[in-house]
């Protein structure tokens, strides 16, 4: 097989075939999110039987857990100790988790959503910022002091701060287009200067706050963002969902709509490199659904799609596409 290689400036990577092959009765076709320990395991939070799929670096499968635990798969992260951060959106929960999968802390109420006045899960009729506890929570970040931020999510229009421990400090957003507002902050980051970046998905737009919830900045013209993670460089890579995949009803999508893409940004916004948004969804380095990227301490790049929910289920794609990727950093 010819290698395939995506990247420009000084971002090139290697597209690894087939990497991360589950075993018979593993396979699932919505992978919502990724993420690796100190060890350089890979931890692969999917919408199957077998929630928290591990894998060494090369892609052998090493185990799994979670089986029975979760509603809906939404988001993985790691602490600065190796525990795993998994965000269950329609359980509206954050659950912390050793490596091995012993839980720790639950922030939330397992089935219980705050009151957003929302409809028929239209995000436009959001009428207050709820919670917690949360009402379909999507993401979480950690910051450099140990405080934990909660995107949240599809049917509320918050960020809320905690303390290490589970306390609420803080929450701020409202439903909206104006700066601090949201449509549905979808994922969430933080720099190494702690500012919190967030993937006003709806909007199109990454937010970034301080700590306390103080509006910054904003970046405009991506394509319906949904996850963001920033490396020790502080290079800014962005999964953005483009156009032609989970489009609700009342959306209409602009002439030169595209699948996803993965972008990666400087801390000011500027474009670094960007790949992806062909017209193959299915081909090596291209994007259907991209929901969750990675970056592990080699500088290699993992993004997962959500294929089935946003594919498959609506006769939009065929069944031979990628669910997760790994990407080789080649300079």
């Amino acid at each position: 097989m010819t290698a395939v290689s995506v990247g420009s400036g000084k971002f090139h990577f290697q597209v690894v075939p087939d990497w991360g092959r589950f075993p018979p009765g593993y396979e699932c076709d919505d992978i919502a999110a990724v993420t690796t320990d100190s060890a350089g395991r890979v931890y692969v939070f999917n919408r199957g039987q077998h929630p928290v799929v591990i894998f060494d670096g090369e892609g052998q499968f090493l185990g799994s857990w979670g089986e029975g635990q979760f509603v809906h798969a939404h988001s993985i992260q790691i602490g600065p100790d190796d525990s795993l951060y998994c965000t269950d959106d329609c359980d509206h929960t954050v659950r912390k988790y050793t490596a091995d999968g012993r839980l720790l802390m639950k922030l939330g109420v397992s089935g219980k959503a705050s009151d957003t006045g929302i409809i028929d899960s239209d995000y436009r009729t959001i009428r207050k910022g709820g919670g917690p506890p949360f009402h379909r929570p999507t993401d979480l970040a950690v910051a450099p002091d140990g405080t934990l931020f909660v995107a949240d999510g599809y049917r509320n229009a918050r960020v809320h701060r905690f303390s290490a421990d589970g306390k609420l400090l803080h929450s701020w957003g409202s439903p909206g287009v104006e700066p601090g507002q949201f449509n549905v902050p979808h994922g969430i980051a933080i720099d190494s200067a702690a500012r919190v970046y967030v993937a006003d998905r709806e909007n199109s737009r990454i937010q970034i706050f301080s700590l306390s919830g103080e509006f910054l900045a904003q970046w405009t013209g991506l394509a319906r963002p949904t996850e963001i993670f920033i490396d020790a460089q502080d290079n800014v890579f962005v999964t953005e969902l483009g156009w032609k995949a989970g489009v609700f009803p009342w959306q209409v999508p602009p002439p030169n709509a595209t699948f996803g893409c993965l972008s990666i940004f400087d801390l000011k916004g500027g474009l670094q490199a960007r790949w992806g948004g062909g017209n193959d969804p299915t081909a090596p380095g291209e994007f259907f659904a991209p929901h969750d990227v990675w970056v592990d301490g080699a500088g290699d790049v993992y993004v997962c799609e959500v294929l089935k929910s946003a594919g498959f289920n609506r006769d939009l794609l065929p069944r031979d596409g990628h669910s997760l990727q790994k990407f080789i950093r080649i300079q």
